[in-house]
């Protein structure tokens, strides 16, 4: 998709940072504020077109404001949270017949957080 490296709490990644630039997960909650500090949501180019993920940059003054930057990781942390339990489970036509497919074989819980490009 990109490259860049995500940023995680508690298994939820709530940042990511690309070319030395941070970027928060937001969200319909968080949004206004990152708006208000004149923040951009991260672009990416792919087949010839831009992509906005929800993820906005780090207002700059906020690297010299730890308190603040602390509150704004933490809106982050909340709207990731929200995404999450906004995800619908993915069905299959298996799973819609009454049957189970086997659990697949290999490691559990596994979170690389370097992403890579495609």
């Amino acid at each position: 998709m990109f490259g860049g490296h995500g940023v995680f709490a508690d298994g939820m990644m709530f940042a990511l940072e690309q070319d030395g630039e941070l970027f928060l997960k937001a969200d319909d909650l968080t949004i206004p504020k990152l708006a208000a500090e004149n923040s951009e949501p991260f672009l990416y180019r792919a087949r010839g077109r831009e992509i906005a993920l929800s993820y906005w940059k780090l207002p700059e003054r906020l690297y010299d404001e730890a308190d603040e930057f602390a509150a704004f990781a933490r809106d982050a942390y909340g709207a990731a949270i929200r995404a999450a339990g906004n995800k619908k489970p993915k069905s299959s036509a298996a799973g819609k017949a009454g049957t189970k497919k086997a659990p697949k074989k290999g490691p559990r819980n596994v979170r690389v957080s370097k992403t890579t490009p495609r």
